[in-house]
């Protein structure tokens, strides 16, 4: 219930733009020296402190020449230590406040990847140096402030998140669980405004309107509007829906902010030619074929090379795209057709059923190809296909009729 929110314990009239004693990466290294140098080495590297990956168990305790279990205890009683000290509240206090206000704002639940997004966002705007806070964040919030927030990362419905002690999932997964469905059902891309009011529409919303209200008990606004790339009204007034589905494990953004299941190819593209058709249908209209691998790489959606040759090759053997002018590409699905200048013309008239003045038949070349005026000349010069009938318009030659 609100009433026994976890906000009326450990905040008093402090505001999250209160942003002081911020620096969890100097706070953290503080904390640490109250242990024993094994300790503290033990620590960073099964948190990744040291700015490596996290080490496992094994690897440490062969470092060190302990067993396995050896290192774990280690590691639990230097945890042990830090919380039972008086520099943690001092050091951290501030941001175990800041992490219950964003959690309550959203509803309870953040996953791990949107909250530390926002955290990260406001060391930055402290001055931090630019590092990787993200191990920071999760040893603080997973070792030291779990008896305030819970860790889940076995959930069925989403990715690893932070909850509020208090907090019930189970009006959270019955909309992750109906949101699904009316995704799949869809079956297309919805930006972030439309799979909110989509959301919105479903029973379990409806039925429990109250508990994806935000309460509006700290001004988050500023904060959410520099950690978000789409951000909008619409993200703000409902981001207790929207931390949902930035938690869903299933739905998922794509790089260009659309929505959809997770192993759509338009959403997670895997090939080259995932690549190709993604850019080009967000770009709407025909591309060159050498814009197409820049763009693909500069999105960088996978970290993979991005070779101009290949992109080219995959454009020229896949007949859902279709060259519209010199190295020009566009999607068939747009309403292009293959062939040259001249098979265009010859299907407009074919579907015309009459014939045509030459400014008709250019404009409607135009929507399929992107050529100049004297290319449609020389193509109706073909008098093999072509010839002029009465008022100055063309037909197809009798003998191709």
């Amino acid at each position: 219930m609100r009433d026994e929110s976890i906000l009326n314990t450990i905040i008093s009239d402090n505001q999250i733009k209160d942003l002081s004693n911020f620096n969890v990466v100097e706070a953290v290294m503080v904390l640490l020296e109250q242990l024993n140098k094994r300790e503290q080495d033990v620590l960073k590297r099964r948190f990744g402190l040291l700015g490596e990956t996290q080490e496992t168990l094994e690897s440490i305790g062969q470092r060190h020449k302990l067993t396995r279990e050896r290192i774990r205890q280690i590691e639990s009683g230097g945890v042990n230590k830090i919380k039972k000290g008086a520099e943690l509240e001092a050091r951290l206090g501030r941001l175990r406040q800041i992490v219950a206000q964003l959690a309550e704002e959203h509803g309870g639940l953040m996953s791990k990847r949107y909250l530390f997004n926002i955290l990260s966002s406001l060391a930055q705007a402290q001055g931090e140096a630019e590092v990787n806070h993200e191990p920071y964040f999760e040893f603080v919030l997973s070792r030291l402030f779990n008896d305030h927030f819970d860790e889940v990362n076995n959930s069925k419905y989403f990715d690893s998140f932070y909850k509020l002690k208090y907090q019930g999932l189970e009006h959270l997964e019955a909309l992750a669980d109906e949101l699904l469905e009316a995704v799949k059902q869809s079956k297309k891309l919805m930006a972030t405004e439309e799979l909110i009011n989509l959301a919105k529409q479903l029973k379990t919303y409806q039925s429990n309107q109250s508990k994806f209200t935000a309460p509006n008990n700290f001004e988050v606004k500023d904060i959410l509007s520099s950690a978000v790339s789409d951000y909008s009204d619409a993200i703000y007034d409902n981001r207790v829906v929207y931390a949902l589905l930035e938690a869903m494990s299933e739905v998922a953004k794509n790089k260009y902010g659309h929505w959809g299941h997770k192993d759509w190819r338009e959403i997670n593209p895997k090939t080259i030619n995932d690549k190709i058709y993604l850019v080009l249908k967000k770009h709407g209209q025909p591309m060159y074929y050498g814009d197409i691998a820049k763009n693909i790489a500069e999105m960088s959606f996978d970290g993979k090379k991005v070779n101009t040759a290949t992109t080219h090759n995959e454009l020229i053997l896949d007949d859902k795209y279709v060259l519209v002018g010199r190295g020009l590409y566009g999607l068939k699905e747009w309403g292009y057709k293959e062939g040259t200048v001249a098979d265009v013309i010859e299907g407009i008239l074919r579907e015309a059923g009459e014939p045509l003045t030459k400014d008709e038949i250019t404009k409607r070349v135009l929507d399929q190809r992107m050529v100049k005026q004297t290319t449609v000349n020389l193509a109706l010069m073909n008098k093999n296909r072509f010839e002029r009938a009465r008022e100055g318009k063309y037909k197809l030659k009798e003998n191709k009729a």
